[in-house]
């Protein structure tokens, strides 16, 4: 075994980014205060190919300088875009056929897992550092996902959160539509 130089790595090049098929998962940021988690869930939806980010509220776009220093570029290769309002985008989502999962400590949480491939093309939803998803957010969603959590600690940083969740819900579609998970 040896580690791969940095030109050997197999990757999309940046003509192939408007072309390439991305896989049918969206993330929908919900006043996520820090850049350089908004630009650490970036290059995960860079990673896995993720149709789109979608900031709202106050969550720092692609231009601010901290999302600039986290993302390393994947910014220009992720489509982004900023929106006022989770509630309005998620309604919007839903009507272009989108199922929307908040990523959330619920009553009723699912996990990757369980969810049948119709429920796909998904819009995994994800709140702010402290306050998590907001309650108005999560009632427009049509469930809630999460993460065990076996340790004495309730929560894990937001761009963490998303970068496993958005792996596991990749593995899983690929899973369920190629059988190569």
């Amino acid at each position: 075994m040896r580690k791969l130089a940095h030109e050997e790595i197999p990757r999309l090049r940046p003509s192939e980014n408007e072309s390439v098929e991305r896989s049918p998962i969206c993330v929908l940021l919900e006043d996520v205060r820090s850049a350089h988690n908004v630009g650490s869930v970036m290059r995960t939806a860079d990673a896995i190919l993720a149709r789109e980010v979608i900031l709202s509220g106050y969550s720092p776009d692609g231009n601010h300088k901290g999302v600039h220093k986290s993302a390393l570029g994947a910014q220009d290769f992720v489509p982004w875009r900023q929106v006022e309002n989770a509630v309005d985008e998620i309604h919007r989502l839903k009507q272009n056929g989108y199922t929307v999962a908040a990523l959330e400590i619920t009553d009723s949480p699912t996990v990757a897992a369980d969810l049948p491939e119709s429920a796909f093309p998904l819009c995994l939803v994800a709140g702010n550092e402290v306050a998590g998803v907001s309650d108005d957010t999560l009632n427009a969603c049509d469930f809630a996902i999460e993460l065990p959590q076996l340790g004495v600690k309730q929560s894990l940083n937001v761009s963490v959160a998303v970068g496993i969740m958005l792996f596991d819900l990749l593995r899983h579609y690929r899973n369920l539509t190629y059988g190569d998970g």
